[in-house]
């Protein structure tokens, strides 16, 4: 199986009908069953100008965090115990990106015992103002029964084809470097 085709997973265009994780529509022995499009809440609060405002984060569908403060020096400058959108963005980018992996590698029959996946996204000021340029993806992972070649190209599959990946194609620099332990 080729590890390197990346992850397409999700019903997008599906009409109800059912899909694998994988996006085929028969199941392979390690396929997940996605019957409906997953929908998540976040919601924020601004008090103040931008410059000497604070703010909170909250994920309202999980409640796993509650109230999350946010400011602008921690976005540009540090973070003093607070998050950033960007903060944010790199949890999700090395959670998806984990997950797609995991999914190519257990197809191709050499499932990962454990992936330490880190993502730096970095926001920066260009001509046309503050944006997020890239998120660098590393990965270490722990894969019996695949080579280091084999790691990569599953690497380079996921980074292009999670579904946060996705979403930041054409906008933000992607990368990746992947490393197999022992």
């Amino acid at each position: 199986m080729d590890v390197s085709a990346p992850f397409r997973g999700g019903p997008h265009g599906t009409s109800g009908a059912t899909v694998w994780d994988d996006g085929a529509t028969d199941p392979s022995p390690n396929s997940i069953e996605v019957t409906m499009a997953a929908i998540r809440r976040a919601e924020a609060t601004w008090s103040g100008d931008l410059a000497t405002g604070s703010g909170t984060v909250s994920a309202v569908s999980s409640n796993v965090f509650t109230n999350l403060p946010v400011s602008w020096a921690a976005r540009t400058e540090s973070p003093d115990g607070k998050t950033s959108p960007e903060e944010l963005v790199a949890a999700a980018h090395a959670a998806c990106f984990s997950m797609a992996l995991s999914a190519a590698l257990g197809r191709a029959g050499t499932p990962a015992e454990r992936l330490d996946v880190s993502a730096e996204v970095t926001f920066d000021k260009v001509d046309a103002g503050w944006r997020v340029v890239s998120s660098a993806l590393t990965v270490r992972g722990r894969v019996p029964g695949c080579d280091e070649a084999a790691f990569r190209a599953a690497a380079e599959g996921a980074r292009d084809g999670c579904p946060i990946s996705v979403a930041l194609t054409g906008n933000v620099k992607l990368s990746v470097e992947a490393s197999l332990e022992g």
